[in-house]
């Protein structure tokens, strides 16, 4: 836990009593702060006073007693509009913050009294959960104190307090951002910008705004210029004067870092560098891994890490659980566990990762169906279709992918398997990458992932990788 000295002797009131809002309550209670704290759930309430959190509706309270008004990320501050609580802060004048700002401020604090407390943190619109994990697999592989959190699962506030040498890597969504103006990372990540979220921040411009806060605000940003929008900021980050290093997936660069295929370059001076390739990296396929990889080794060596701790640490990733996360093998046959891809536009990637594909798709589908993933139907050899979204997806497919309703996920893996093991290629894989949500068989995509994990590993002859974290 790190406990918000910062707000020692204040008295506080926040909204939320999720998990992270209950961290984050305990964590100002820890700090010597008064918290006040209310939801709009009375299970959430009942746990928090159960807990030792002073509770009271805040629509019956006095704010002028606030020094601060926490809000959970998960409620509207703006868009579509303001949360009740929000309006109440804005009316008293209170300050409304979330609880990376309260990080922020305990690190600036650590680095006021002269610790060295390199902190990394990453945003985009996709691709921030595996390049916060492999960030930090990097710095703890190294040897390194490492602290996890943020948006990837871990509540900040839960982490181990920031001491000399200790090393944080956060995910940080647009919520997130939103609510902490004092963020100042060592090094600060823009991978992506793409329509997100915008019932929550009105227009794509607004979004674009508060992702744009996390480089702006960082010591080195460190932004993909592979969209428009991704351009514009870095084109600005430049004109303001601020140190800036600019990386892509799909162009050469003449200056800042760039991805031709799984090599990675260096450029600049007139000079070009190959640094590292990610060839034989198994948890690192695809354009969109390369960006990963990009991302992080500029972090990493902005944080001080060598070229050799960053290559080893590539080496050794075993992916995230999920996402593109290698299960093993059936003989020659590999198992791919993409279940984290709950649209079409996420299981993209994995299509195009893979020359050999036996595909399990499907689930409670979403608007737009698998259309969109037409270029990459040559690369399927069969279909194997469950759930809700079966019918649909088969008709999409139509005559130019083979393809068999399995109904149920346990099917579709035996079936594929099967297939799979009288393919005559190097490496066939049975992909799970459902382009769907998981919805209708399976509470959460997590459990899915699982149930796929689990079912593979049964397999007559089976040799796990290695689970990923």
């Amino acid at each position: 836990m790190i406990p918000t000295l910062t707000l020692k002797d204040k008295t506080v009131a926040l909204f939320g009593l999720g998990g992270s809002g209950i961290a984050t309550a305990k964590a100002m209670l820890a700090g010597g702060a008064k918290v006040v704290a209310w939801d709009d759930n009375p299970d959430s309430v009942a746990r928090a006073t159960s807990e030792g959190i002073t509770t009271q509706d805040l629509r019956d309270t006095d704010w002028s007693s606030f020094s601060a008004f926490v809000l959970s990320p998960g409620v509207p501050l703006t868009h579509p509009q303001p949360h009740w609580s929000a309006e109440l802060a804005h009316q008293r004048q209170v300050p409304v913050i979330g609880d990376v700002e309260l990080f922020c401020r305990e690190r600036n604090a650590a680095l006021a009294a002269g610790d060295d407390v390199p902190f990394v943190a990453i945003t985009g619109t996709n691709g921030k959960s595996t390049t916060t994990a492999l960030i930090a697999h990097i710095i703890k592989a190294a040897g390194r104190d490492m602290q996890l959190g943020g948006n990837i699962g871990t509540a900040v506030l839960s982490l181990e307090a920031p001491a000399d040498g200790r090393n944080y890597v956060v995910e940080c969504s647009s919520y997130q951002i939103d609510l902490a103006p004092s963020l100042n990372p060592a090094a600060g990540i823009l991978l992506n910008l793409t329509p997100d979220h915008l019932d929550r921040h009105g227009t794509m411009e607004n979004y674009a705004a508060i992702k744009e806060r996390l480089v702006a605000g960082s010591d080195t940003a460190i932004v993909a210029v592979d969209d428009d929008y991704c351009i514009a900021i870095a084109d600005r980050l430049e004109k303001s004067g601020k140190k800036l290093i600019r990386f892509s997936k799909d162009q050469v660069l003449a200056e800042g870092f760039y991805a031709q295929g799984a090599d990675i370059y260096r450029a600049g001076n007139g000079k070009t560098e190959l640094l590292l390739s990610l060839d034989g990296i198994g948890s690192l396929r695809g354009a969109h891994n390369a960006q990963n990889a990009l991302a992080a080794l500029i972090a990493c060596l902005t944080v001080g890490l060598t070229l050799e701790d960053i290559r080893a640490g590539l080496r050794s990733f075993p992916g995230l659980a999920h996402r593109m996360e290698q299960v093993g093998h059936q003989g020659k046959t590999l198992f791919i566990n993409d279940s984290k891809a709950t649209n079409a536009e996420a299981t993209a990637p994995a299509l195009s990762s893979f020359p050999k594909l036996y595909w399990i798709a499907g689930g409670l589908p979403k608007s737009g169906g698998i259309d969109s993933l037409r270029d990459f139907f040559p690369r399927i050899t069969k279909a194997y279709l469950i759930g809700e979204a079966a019918a649909q997806f088969a008709a999409t497919l139509g005559n130019d992918v083979p393809f068999e309703i399995s109904h149920t996920l346990d099917a579709a893996i035996e079936h594929a398997a099967q297939d799979a093991a009288l393919d005559t290629a190097d490496e066939p894989v049975v992909l799970l990458s459902p382009a769907c949500a998981s919805f209708d068989q399976f509470p959460n995509f997590e459990k899915r992932g699982a149930a796929f994990r689990d079912k593979v590993m049964t397999l007559q002859g089976f040799a796990p990788i290695g689970r990923a974290d």
